[in-house]
């Protein structure tokens, strides 16, 4: 072996171990099955070690390959390191940055924060798509979205300190596809980490803010005029969730810390929709409150006596191109927002 190895193959098999199957990296990669195993075959040759070989009915990753892609994510973060410093050398005034969020943040941070940035760096171009995590996980670390904006799960217990802080909630691997396909398992440690952000080395972390969840409560309700409001208190109350995903899970997480199980009797994903159900008395409904649905008249939002349950909504870059200037204006301008959103 004389030259670097591709970074495009290497691209290829980090994929394959990230998706678990050729289809599935070849899918998520836009290019077809055989493609996928030709650039593998291509790398193994180049690096001058099988990176493949057969189990079974299975392909697995060998020890060569688990040694290239314990070095592939420090190459990624130099190459990402390399593009900074290139920025930098420019005048930091020009450049194009892709922006990936989920609904609520698209338009309580991510506009807000594009609409600034088009005063301030009118030269910037910015590109913004909705999309949910852990895909918008998969498109950061493919290059295809610049900066993503996710949240993670803050479930303390009623009246819980406020020191505690939530894990980073970064994506993992996972594993499907016909069982012919298959890599053996995680073969590689990297597609294994922990849900904690920090120990992934592939994505530099930024905080934006914690979003508490309120409750809309119909008109009439017993608990409209209570001076002190409890979870807990709503024990007894026939509940309106979002479809399965984080704001779910830390409801259901929420009412189980304090003391009961839900009667969940709806599930609503589009938070004016939650509002439009509250307002008909079919339940009552925890509400992010970065989501700012359209008030209703016949709706009440009130705030929780205790500590509410709450997510941590951060921004993920790339490791390495957080020094970037055109990344370094987005992230302040979403810090900037979120902190508007927060007051507000």
């Amino acid at each position: 072996m004389t030259d670097l190895p591709d970074l495009r193959k290497l691209r290829v098999l980090r994929e394959l171990s990230e998706r678990g199957t050729v289809s599935a990296a070849a899918q998520a990669l836009h290019l077809t099955p055989q493609a996928v195993s030709q650039q593998i075959s291509a790398l193994g040759r180049e690096l001058g070690v099988p990176l493949t070989e057969p189990s079974g009915r299975r392909l697995r990753l060998t020890g060569a390959a688990r040694i290239v892609l314990r070095h592939a994510d420090a190459v990624f973060t130099q190459v990402e390191q390399m593009r900074a410093e290139l920025a930098a050398h420019r005048s930091g005034e020009r450049g194009e940055v892709a922006v990936a969020g989920f609904s609520t943040t698209l338009s309580a941070l991510i506009l807000p924060a594009v609409a600034r940035l088009r005063e301030t760096r009118p030269l910037l171009r910015t590109s913004l798509a909705e999309v949910d995590p852990p895909e918008s996980f998969s498109l950061l670390r493919r290059g295809e979205t610049d900066v993503v904006i996710s949240a993670d799960t803050t479930r303390p217990s009623p009246g819980a300190p406020s020191e505690e802080r939530p894990s980073a909630g970064l994506p993992d691997g996972r594993t499907d596809g016909p069982p012919d396909e298959r890599t053996d398992g995680r073969t590689d440690g990297r597609t294994a980490r922990t849900s904690d952000g920090r120990t992934d080395g592939r994505f530099h972390r930024v905080a934006l803010c914690d979003d508490p969840f309120d409750i809309a409560l119909p008109a009439g309700h017993r608990l409209l005029d209570s001076e002190r409001l409890l979870l807990a208190d709503l024990a007894d109350e026939t509940w309106i969730f979002a479809t399965t995903g984080l704001c779910h899970d830390i409801g259901v997480a929420a009412c189980t810390a304090a003391g009961f199980t839900p009667r969940a009797s709806h599930a609503i994903g589009d938070w004016d929709a939650t509002l439009a159900a509250v307002r008909l008395g079919l339940g009552v409904a925890l509400v992010p409150r970065l989501a700012k649905p359209v008030p209703r008249p016949e709706v009440t939002i009130r705030a929780f006596s205790e500590r509410a349950p709450s997510r941590t909504v951060f921004a993920a870059v790339r490791e390495g191109s957080q020094t970037s200037p055109e990344i370094a204006a987005v992230l302040d301008e979403l810090r900037t927002a979120a902190r508007a959103a927060v007051v507000g």
